[in-house]
Parts: structure tokens; sequence; C-alpha cells
């Protein structure tokens, strides 16, 4: 626990200031991912969303959790993710947003998690979707109890995992009706992060260097 402690307090201090943003993120951006300077004309019409990117101790070491999603009829199929969603009515902000998802989406208790900060935002492009992140902390390692209808697997990593440089390469991506792209990825053991979500590890990851654990 004391590690996990050490970890917390540097982590806060090195998020303390300015985002790493678009100059971390566009580095596991896809070729002719849009800039954040064309995010404006889609943000008034676009959905939000939140997504938790937990840190908690497991095995004396830090995790944080994935989700990978089912099969299904949508452009997120199968991939993987932090858990979240959705923005709904009675969310009063989208921390609260990424709250409730991880609770609805692993079983995470809202009071069980310490907000550290968001992230900065994402638009996606094919889901309309502006997403922010939001670091949080657990003391304890959650009981995850997946959401079947929405999490097809619940994925623990280590994040001296998530920081290996050997693990990020680009790599040939299936996507939807059998389209292949040429895209910036993380290998998690055969379980390939990209997109969204690896432009979201990817601004984590410029933090994370910042961090002594």
């Amino acid at each position: 626990m004391e590690r996990f402690e050490h970890f917390v307090r540097n982590l806060k201090d090195a998020s303390a200031g300015e985002l790493p943003g678009w100059q971390a993120q566009q580095n596991m951006a896809p070729e002719h991912r849009l800039k954040p300077e064309a995010w404006e004309q889609y943000k008034s019409t676009a959905r939000l969303g939140g997504v938790l990117v937990l840190f908690y101790p497991h095995n004396d070491a830090v995790h944080t959790v994935f989700i990978q999603r089912p099969t299904y009829e949508g452009v997120h199929s199968g991939q993987i993710a932090f858990p979240g969603g959705k923005k709904e009515d009675d969310d009063e902000n989208l921390i609260q947003t990424a709250l409730r998802e991880a609770w609805e989406e692993v079983g995470v208790m809202p009071q069980q998690v310490e907000v550290i900060r968001p992230l900065s935002e994402l638009y996606i492009p094919p889901s309309n979707f502006l997403v922010t992140p939001v670091m949080g902390i657990s003391y304890t390692r959650p009981e995850f109890v997946p959401q079947v209808s929405e999490v097809d697997a619940i994925l623990e990593t280590d994040l001296k995992i998530l920081i290996d440089p050997n693990i990020a390469a680009v790599r040939q991506i299936t996507i939807r009706d059998g389209m292949k792209l040429d895209s910036p990825s993380y290998d998690l053991g055969g379980r390939i992060i990209w997109g969204a979500t690896a432009m979201m590890i990817s601004e984590l990851n410029a933090l994370l260097k910042k961090v002594d654990w």
C-alpha cells in the first residue's frame, strides 16, 4: 500500500499542471485523424461521453482496467476501451458519467473512487462522440462484475506493461464491413487497443513518464 500511495502522490503532482493533450494523443492517431481545430464544427451536435481511467493496487503493482465490448452491429464492436459511455440527462457532469458507467459496466462503486482530474477530451468521428477520460483512484482492488450486455471481458492491466514502448506499433486493424486500416496500436497479450482508447493511453503515458513509481 505504501508503494501505491507513493504512486498516487506523484501522479497528482504530475497531473496538476497543463495536460499533454493533442501533442501526446496524436502519437497513436491513425493517419488522416481529425485534429482538434476540426472538432469545433462537430461539438454542438456531438454526443457527450465519459470514461473512467482507474488506478488501483493489485499483486504489489499499480493496475488499471479495460473492457472488451461484445460483437454487435456498431462502429465499436469488439473494441477494447476504458469503462464508460454516454452522458445521461441525470448526470451533473462527465465525471459523474464516468463513475456511473463504470459502476454499471464493471461494478466499481462510485464512492470507492477518488477522482484526480479529467484528461483531455477527444472527438470520435465514427460515433460522433466527444469523450472525456476521467482519472480516478481506488485504494483497494474493486470486485469487478461485468455487465453482460455491454462487456465481453474485463481486462486488468499492470501499468508497467502499458508504458512499455515495445507493445506500441502500427498494425493492420480490421474494422467494420471487413475494411482494413493501418493504425498505431498497443498489444496487450494478443488483445489490440487502437483508435480513441490508444490515443487516451498515449496522453496517460506522457503523464506517467513524469511519475516516480
